[in-house]
């Protein structure tokens, strides 16, 4: 019998699904409710993205809006666009999942996302990271964590310039206009240009903090992305988060939104590397990395995925000395408290 996590009843899975998918299609109808237009499929550098194409009454250049990379279910929205406009608010849906057992985000923490969501941050390359992206991937998984899920944080990381995200050239996302929208005394602490920070803290609410981040660059300094009005502070090991990720849906009593999310495996994985990375001042957040991996790991040796485990290890593990010695001493940490999780 597992340790570390409950699993949800079928209902709670019947109504997280039904929000998931209530989300996915209402945000993709709401984004363009009442605009005349169309979609279209554009190829860039291999790849194929979804736009949507529309005209302002006395604006000459048409706009676009960026929508996201092709899929199956993108195609189904397109497919179904006009049957999704109108949809009613998630509100009901997302209480209905939380009474049959599924986990919330705190209410403030919960707009913080979804108003970094209704500015386009996800569909721009935004990954939810840290416990907030834990508690979503119990959900995603089907389970309650049981412990691990306590935070003052609100986490989320992006390629930066190591990827290619494909945006129209003279599209801007605000996300600094979007905290200040909130209201909520967010301020940037670390400021490139007196606007963009990395990490910002509300003067109102000493225990509420967001922290954008991405992987390390050569000089160690923020990286500024003007197109999304933020900078990013570059951590060791981040990249490992950033590859292969999932999707999956956040909520709280007032709705819910669609984020992206590390894959279950490398985020239990990555936490084992940075429990070999903080220095000992930071043993708190050393012991939440271990919880939280520990529930992952137990979670895919129940459930058949051990073998996704051991290829993320392994990944892990080729990738240099240091990430070998740091993942080495994360999962001896690892098997100190539960010796049963031993994992190729």
């Amino acid at each position: 019998m597992p340790e570390r996590y409950a699993e949800l009843s079928i209902s709670a899975h019947t109504a997280y699904a039904e929000l998931a998918e209530r989300t996915r299609a209402t945000e993709l109808s709401g984004a363009l409710a009442g605009i005349s237009g169309s979609f279209h499929r554009k190829t860039q550098r291999n790849a194929n993205y979804w736009y949507f194409t529309y005209r302002e009454p006395g604006v000459e250049r048409p706009r676009l809006v960026y929508v996201g990379p092709d899929s199956e279910e993108l195609r189904s929205f397109v497919e179904n666009f006009k049957s999704t406009r109108g949809s009613s608010p998630l509100a009901p849906q997302a209480r209905a999942a939380i009474a049959h057992g599924c986990t919330p985000l705190a209410a403030k923490h919960f707009r913080i996302v979804k108003r970094l969501s209704e500015y386009g941050l996800f569909r721009a390359g935004g990954i939810l990271i840290g416990t907030h992206a834990f508690i979503a991937m119990g959900n995603l998984l089907g389970v309650r964590w049981l412990h691990g899920t306590a935070t003052l944080d609100v986490d989320f990381a992006h390629a930066g310039r190591n990827v290619s995200v494909a945006l129209p050239a003279d599209l801007k996302i605000d996300i600094h206009g979007a905290l200040e929208s909130l209201k909520l005394g967010l301020l940037p602490i670390s400021e490139l240009d007196g606007r963009l920070g990395a990490q910002y803290r509300s003067k109102d609410d000493a225990e509420l903090r967001v922290d954008f981040v991405t992987s390390m660059t050569r000089t160690g300094a923020a990286v500024r992305m003007p197109d999304l009005n933020i900078a990013l502070e570059p951590l060791k090991f981040m990249e490992f988060s950033l590859e292969g990720t999932t999707q999956g849906c956040v909520f709280a009593n007032a709705g819910a939104c669609t984020v992206n999310l590390p894959s279950p495996e490398r985020f239990a994985i990555h936490k084992l590397i940075v429990y070999g990375e903080r220095p000992i001042r930071e043993r708190t957040k050393s012991a939440k990395d271990v919880l939280q991996a520990a529930a992952i790991i137990e979670w895919c040796l129940e459930n058949g995925r051990a073998e996704e485990l051991a290829l993320s290890w392994a990944d892990a593990v080729s990738r240099g000395k240091g990430w070998r010695q740091r993942a080495m001493q994360g999962r001896e940490a690892l098997l100190r408290q539960a010796p049963s999780l031993v994992f190729n």
